[in-house]
């Protein structure tokens, strides 16, 4: 499509007809033919589309407006788009305001490639240059223009709102959104007259004098149709708890969810969330929230926050020596602001606090074994098509409602917050049942977006923890030769000693070992873990020694990592050790590095008891794939 002022800083308006032949065609594709445009039969369309929220990517259009021929027209969601279709094919100038960015990319979005006019004007850039800054209220306010008489109180927010009414049962609802949009149809013809005219355009492009307010103005007189003559009904089904999370880990699980602050003095959002049901409350102290996850056990904490610092980066704060060259956003801010979700760079200044205090909490928390996932619930609402908190509690608890989530905060007070850690939580419901985006960048952790869909084909991974001894490893060979890739922590920590130009044993791996957890961090070792299969669709890793092994693994491969503890008696353990080794079994078995994994022990899935014999273990083993394959589903926790 042709686009003659649609676009910011391109050329500028011709003051002649023949300036403005000219420039047309020296922009126009070969293939176009201007001369309709440029005589007495031109056909203008105006347009403006409404929509569930401003974000091109998740959200839908609602009803589209578009006058043309002296008459406004109107599509509501659901219905046969063939009458806007033809106009746009015959058309052959479009007029929207801001169409570029916003109504062009939904239409495309919605109904694919379009015959669209061969110009487009859009008013936002055309309006600028004569001084006329703004949105179109605005200059429609500048203008002394008027055509939203009893709309004062409508704006793109209400807008959305009325859509919400509407599809709850309200007919008066969906009867104000379209005169809504009638007048911003017929606010651009007014415009567009004003603005040709101070280009001294009007008469030179079309031609012939252009009244397009007079045509408005008559429309504007004409009675709009009722709605109840359309026989509209609501043309969408709610989506709902019960129909996504079905038969996933999410249908039972038990979830964290924080909608976090940036100073303890403020109270933080929290919810827990077991299946559907959420109760709320508000907390302080990053204490009372460690000591509550602790005591609840989660399968998952989802905290409304950053975790993690742009690439590059190392502190929080602008004194950063990498603050210039790397920034303050990470990479899944910026996929979020293309996709036209609005949302804070993680070390913005006012966001700074919030960063620091969130990347300590999830630290706190992943000591315990425990998985944290960062989310936005913002994101989520738009995803999910719930209006957000700025709407108004009463609709943000409603959306809630309506998908499913039970609890006293539907006919409680509960701040906005609390509301907004239910989402938090309920974004953890689409991470444990596969349906998720991760977004991120190198070195950053994922921010999770859900998806109304499958997302993750994740591998199924299978963690083994226990005691020296104990027959992990023997365990993990027996899932090997079943076609489980193999990978153990020992195999990295051998490559760092002899990289140190040592040789491996027990005592020099239990000594390695613990540096890395001090010096380069568990996480680090848990990375260099997965390379080893990376791609691999069924895993085993060998030798689970700390709670951040675990929560690492659950952040990675959510419901399907699987993490099976074995045990057995010291006696028996003692008798498998070789007695000859140049470390006592009491001194191997004390070693610091053992000391998680009691601990660990109690965070386990599936325990399981080894004092039996080789065959025994094998039949254990069996049994616990069989389980997990008729299932389907699995949870860490």
């Amino acid at each position: 499509m042709f686009s003659l002022f649609d676009a910011e800083g391109g050329s500028k308006p011709p003051t002649s007809r023949t300036q403005a032949v000219q420039s047309a065609r020296k922009s126009a594709p070969p293939d176009v033919n201007l001369s309709p445009i440029l005589s007495r039969e031109a056909r203008v369309l105006f347009l403006d589309v409404e929509t569930t929220g401003l974000s091109w990517f998740y959200d839908e259009i609602t009803i589209i407006g578009w006058a043309i021929d002296g008459a406004y027209k109107v599509l509501v969601k659901g219905e046969d788009p063939a009458p806007l279709l033809r106009d746009l094919a015959s058309a052959t100038v479009l007029v929207t305001f801001n169409g570029t960015l916003f109504d062009l990319r939904f239409l495309q979005k919605t109904f694919g490639e379009l015959v669209l006019p061969a110009v487009h004007v859009d008013l936002r850039y055309l309006s600028r240059r004569v001084g006329l800054a703004g949105g179109q209220k605005n200059i429609e306010r500048e203008l002394r223009i008027d055509f939203r008489s009893d709309l004062e109180d409508v704006d793109g927010a209400a807008a959305v709102l009325l859509w919400h009414d509407y599809l709850r049962g309200s007919l008066p609802a969906l009867q104000k959104l379209i005169l809504y949009n009638r007048s911003d149809v017929l606010g651009m013809a007014a415009i567009l007259d004003i603005v040709m005219a101070r280009l001294n355009l009007q008469r030179d492009f079309w031609l012939q004098p252009q009244a397009f307010e007079e045509i408005a103005r008559r429309i504007f007189g004409e009675p709009v149709p009722l709605i109840s003559d359309r026989s509209l009904r609501p043309a969408v089904t709610f989506r709902s708890f019960a129909s996504i999370f079905s038969d996933t880990a999410a249908e039972r699980a038990r979830i964290v969810g924080i909608d976090l602050t940036g100073s303890e003095k403020r109270g933080s959002g929290w919810c827990v969330l077991e299946g559907a049901n959420a109760e709320t409350l508000t907390v302080h102290t990053d204490e009372e929230m460690v000591g509550r996850i602790i005591a609840l056990t989660p399968d998952l904490v989802s905290i409304d926050s950053p975790l993690s610092l742009p690439f590059g980066r190392t502190v929080v704060t602008d004194d950063d020596p990498g603050r210039k060259q790397y920034g303050i956003m990470r990479k899944c801010e910026r996929e979020l602001k293309r996709r036209g979700v609005n949302v804070y760079p993680a070390l913005l200044p006012s966001m700074q606090g919030l960063t620091r205090r969130g990347m300590l909490l999830a630290a706190r928390i992943r000591s315990e074994g425990i998985a944290v996932i960062e989310s936005y619930p913002g994101a989520a609402q738009d995803i999910m098509a719930i209006p957000r908190k700025g709407a108004g509690i009463e609709y943000l608890k409603r959306g809630l409602s309506d998908f499913g989530i039970e609890g006293s905060y539907i006919s409680e007070e509960v701040t906005h917050d609390e509301l907004d850690a239910i989402t938090a939580a309920l974004v953890g419901s689409f991470f444990l049942a596969g349906k998720y985006e991760a977004l991120s960048g190198p070195t950053e952790g994922a921010l999770i977006v859900p998806r109304l869909t499958d997302g993750v084909d994740a591998p199924l991974v299978l963690g083994i923890s226990g005691r020296i001894c104990s027959g992990k490893t023997t365990a993990a060979r027996m899932l090997e030769e079943q076609g489980f890739a193999y990978t153990r922590f020992s195999l990295v920590i051998d490559d760092e000693i002899k990289e140190a130009g040592e040789t491996p044993d027990r005592a020099m791996r239990q000594q390695f070992g613990e540096r890395i957890h001090r010096e380069k961090g568990q996480r680090w070792l848990c990375e260099r873990v997965l390379r080893r299969v990376e791609g691999q669709s069924l895993i085993v890793i060998d030798g689970l020694r700390f709670p951040e092994d675990r929560a690492y693994f659950v952040e990675t491969f959510g419901a399907r990592f699987v993490h099976l503890h074995i045990s057995a008696p010291d006696d028996v353990r003692r008798a498998r050790y070789a007695e000859d080794a140049a470390v006592s079994f009491e001194a191997a078995d004390g070693q610091p590095v053992e000391a998680g994994i009691a601990p660990l022990a109690k965070l386990a899935r599936i325990q399981l008891k080894n004092e039996g014999s080789l065959s025994e273990l094998k039949q254990s083993l069996d049994q616990l794939l069989l389980e997990i394959s008729k299932s389907g589903k699995c949870l860490s926790q």
